[in-house]
């Protein structure tokens, strides 16, 4: 981090105003916050971003997104869950895999990821202040210093706010970071537990959960909802928890937690968690997944002209502008969808409007990957959304275990969907469930963009063997109920 003072020579505007010290101040170093500043640093404004922790990369790289993703990698590939299919059920590259050797993946990940945004915003001329952040007034923010160096003021023209969120913590529970704890804990868990109750069916719950049960822990899931994940379609979210259960967890919906205890046993402290409907759910630990809050209280908003809601998350306009007009909010603090790719470009969409740089995007196609074990991700409408707006459409599929390359990786069990415009073909939408679902459906994304048919993938060669068959074949699936 580099140490910031208030230029006092900073000059003065053609009327003998004093400029502000910055053009744009961000509040938050994630990715929403990184390309926010960036951008505005390409403009040719005078940029900074303020960062709480000791380190650049808030949750996403902290806590969050990287570390899951790469402790995702590390069980993978420990378990040799990816080759059971091919060499049986009793495969693995290494027996007792402990905490330790998934972390020393996570570690290294970690750091490099961190060296490269500190690289990124140096390089682009960003100061990276150390600082905790609040507002005095809407051009106006207190930076506290963590180092005993006091409290500077620091103005600015333009200010976003991109402080992202922590998780969301019931006072009722008594958490230990050990076992009670919540995804931002995972990293500093000690022992791989035998048995683990997740509360919470969210993203965040399901990859976890995927995770611990690919490496042989007994995983219970507890979540109020009988329908996980609602914004997927409901055939891969099927898919999703059949496959789940063939790792033996154990799916607990509609299901409400009344009380979580930590009691003393023979083999030390155990979890029991108390359900609604009269059942007590014993295990070695618990991940408390029930969402993120906001990460404003500490913001004094107040004095800014801003409120949040009661889960700490700022209201925006299209453009991303608050109440405010030149305060900006992006990123998890604004909500759904909440994914480090949507932060990124709310960020440089943010930034472009402040300066008045037009800009353009296709909010409608932003895709969602989802890295449970098998990975999902998403583009476009699905069967559910495109019913309720009476637009009529059929399906196609294509499995991975008719795709060579699927028999060649081992995945049995993967699928791509695509829904297609009755009349029209166009395509409206895929859904991919399995390995490399996330790069596969970039495919689809372009061409939805540019507002292409199923056509393009009938008449498009593809390489053989890969994955990107599944669009041919699940195409010509299409043409066939279409005719």
């Amino acid at each position: 981090m580099l140490d910031f003072t208030p230029d006092s020579d900073a000059g003065t505007d053609g009327d003998g105003k004093r400029l502000r010290d910055f053009d744009m101040l961000v509040l938050g170093s994630g990715p929403a916050g990184q390309r926010a500043a960036i951008q505005a640093a390409k403009l040719g404004k005078r940029t900074a971003v303020v960062e709480q922790r000791s380190v650049v990369g808030g949750v996403c790289i902290n806590t969050g997104t990287i570390p899951s993703k790469t402790l995702r990698e590390a069980a993978l590939h420990l378990s040799g869950y990816r080759e059971r299919n091919i060499y049986g059920a009793s495969y693995s590259v290494k027996r007792d895999i402990t905490m330790a050797d998934l972390l020393f993946r996570t570690d290294y990940v970690i750091r490099n990821e961190i060296d490269i945004t500190n690289h990124r915003l140096t390089r682009n001329g960003v100061t990276v202040i150390s600082a905790k952040a609040s507002f005095i007034d809407p051009n106006t923010v207190r930076l506290n210093y963590f180092d005993g160096r006091g409290q500077r003021d620091v103005t600015a023209s333009k200010i976003v706010i991109a402080v992202g969120t922590e998780t969301t913590r019931d006072p009722h529970i008594p958490f230990d970071g050990q076992h009670i704890f919540t995804s931002d804990d995972i990293l500093s868990i000690a022992e791989m537990p035998r048995t683990l109750a997740i509360v919470g069916g969210g993203v965040i719950g399901l990859e976890y959960a995927t995770i611990f049960a690919s490496l042989g822990v007994r995983v219970q899931v507890i979540d109020k909802r009988r329908r996980l994940l609602d914004f997927v379609d409901s055939e891969i979210i099927d898919s999703l928890v059949y496959q789940m259960r063939q790792n033996r967890a154990i799916m607990r919906l509609g299901e409400e937690v009344s009380g979580v205890d930590l009691e003393d046993g023979p083999r030390g402290k155990r979890v029991h968690i108390e359900l609604a409907s009269g059942k007590r759910v014993p295990a070695d630990k618990a991940l408390y997944s029930i969402g993120r809050t906001g990460a404003t209280a500490g913001l004094n908003l107040a004095s800014a002209g801003l409120d949040a809601d009661d889960r700490g998350r700022i209201k925006v306009d299209d453009c991303y502008r608050t109440a405010v007009p030149h305060i900006y909010a992006v990123g998890d603090v604004i909500g759904f969808p909440s994914l480090a790719s949507t932060s990124m470009e709310q960020g440089r969409l943010a930034t472009c409007d402040a300066f008045g740089k037009e800009a353009h995007t296709v909010a409608t196609l932003f895709p969602y990957g989802i890295y449970t074990i098998p990975e999902i991700s998403v583009v476009g409408k699905n069967g559910a959304e495109l019913t309720r707006e009476n637009i009529p459409y059929e399906v196609g599929k294509a499995f991975y275990r008719e795709i060579a390359r699927g028999k060649i990786i081992g995945d049995n069990t993967g699928m791509l969907k695509m829904f297609v415009h009755s009349e029209t073909r166009k395509l409206l939408g895929v859904a991919i469930i399995g390995e490399g679902a996330a790069e596969l459906v970039h495919t689809s994304q372009a061409v939805m963009a540019h507002e292409g048919t199923i056509d393009y993938f009938i008449d498009t060669v593809f390489n053989y063997p890969t994955l990107a068959e599944c669009y041919k074949v699940a195409a010509f699936d299409a043409l066939n109920r279409l005719e």
